[in-house]
């Protein structure tokens, strides 16, 4: 890509890729790699043999040379690139200058069958240490931004390191309603549908054939949230899914179920709100509630954070774009009938 026009004086930098790192590894197959770098910044890239030369405005270069000094320090350490973790590089590093790629995606918090789940961007690096550093987290954002995932995969880590001695994951049945006893099957079978995709989970991080033994012996435990009621509950992770699908009722009787040496992870979408009767969510008010309160973490992800589909990212910007075009109309459409009812 050519370099910008403009005032400044272009300069240039040459640096060689270490013996040790293939070209094709750094650059990728056809240079697909190399093409997407190029069409991120605004320098010329020439590469020759293995050496690297880019030149451009200053501070675009310095960019550019930080770019692929960060892709080396994740070959370097075990990390394989490709086009995403290219793109979430970055990415990482426009939205904020002093945070590494390299010590974001290195992170490893389990590993099963030679594959690892690591926070995969900025947002959710955060959301992992305020889970380390907080006893009760609440994890708000868009659907694929990991929120559920990457708090299942921390409460399997403290389970196999003994930091608690079960974990215990719990979802709003409310999409059943009144209807769960209409449903067909033992109230098991009702309610699996909406627990799926927590056991759906928990078969990506550990061994399936253990889990109903786990689950027997209670070490595991998936049930609707109605289930937690007059319970307090000790030694454990406690995940709460979907919350945003909880009254303020139910968002407190949740909370105060937390017993000595447990931790709790908090998870929903507060534009995804689907109780009946213009019911209002426990989740859009618990931040105003707990505000101040110490040992209390929230954190939120943003279209930034999704790791589906690139497209999947676009999609929440643009409902959340159209969402505030509507709250505007609506604002302008009272500030008219306050005008002519004056």
């Amino acid at each position: 890509m050519a370099a910008d026009s403009g005032d400044a004086q272009p300069v240039s930098t040459t640096f060689e890729v270490p013996s040790s790192t293939p070209m094709v590894t750094l650059l990728g197959v056809r240079d697909e790699y190399l093409r997407l770098i190029e069409s991120s910044v605004t320098t010329q890239i020439d590469v020759r043999g293995t050496s690297i030369t880019i030149t451009g405005h200053h501070g675009e270069v310095a960019f550019t040379q930080r770019v692929f000094d960060e892709l080396l320090a994740l070959l370097q350490s075990g990390h394989e690139l490709s086009t995403d973790v290219v793109r979430r590089s970055i990415g990482m590093m426009r939205q904020d200058r002093h945070q590494r790629p390299a010590d974001v995606l290195s992170i490893n918090i389990l590993s099963r069958r030679g594959r690892s789940i690591r926070p995969k961007t900025i947002g959710q690096k955060e959301y992992v240490d305020a889970i380390d550093a907080h006893t009760i987290v609440f994890g708000i954002g868009p659907a694929g931004t990991g929120k559920t995932y990457l708090a299942m995969a921390k409460a399997v880590q403290a389970l196999q390191s003994k930091q608690v001695n079960r974990i215990i994951l719990t979802r709003p049945a409310v999409e059943a309603g009144e209807r769960l006893g209409f449903l067909p099957g033992s109230l098991s079978e009702k309610i699996d549908p909406y627990l799926r995709p927590l056991y759906d989970a928990l078969h990506d991080m550990i061994d399936p054939e253990s889990i109903p033994r786990l689950m027997e012996a209670g070490t595991i435990e998936v049930a609707p949230l109605a289930y937690m009621r007059g319970r307090s509950l000790n030694d454990a992770f406690i995940i709460l899914d979907e919350a945003q699908n909880t009254t303020a009722e139910q968002m407190k009787m949740f909370l105060t179920r937390l017993g000595f040496g447990s931790k709790i992870v908090v998870t929903g979408d507060t534009t995804q709100v689907d109780l009946p009767g213009g019911q209002q969510s426990g989740l859009r008010i618990v931040r105003d509630i707990l505000d101040g309160v110490d040992d209390i973490g929230f954190r939120e992800l943003t279209s930034q954070d999704v790791v589906r589909h690139r497209l999947v990212g676009e999609i929440v910007d643009a409902y959340a774009r159209h969402d505030a075009r509507g709250r505007q109309d609506q604002r302008g459409q009272r500030e008219d009938r306050g005008r002519r009812q004056a």
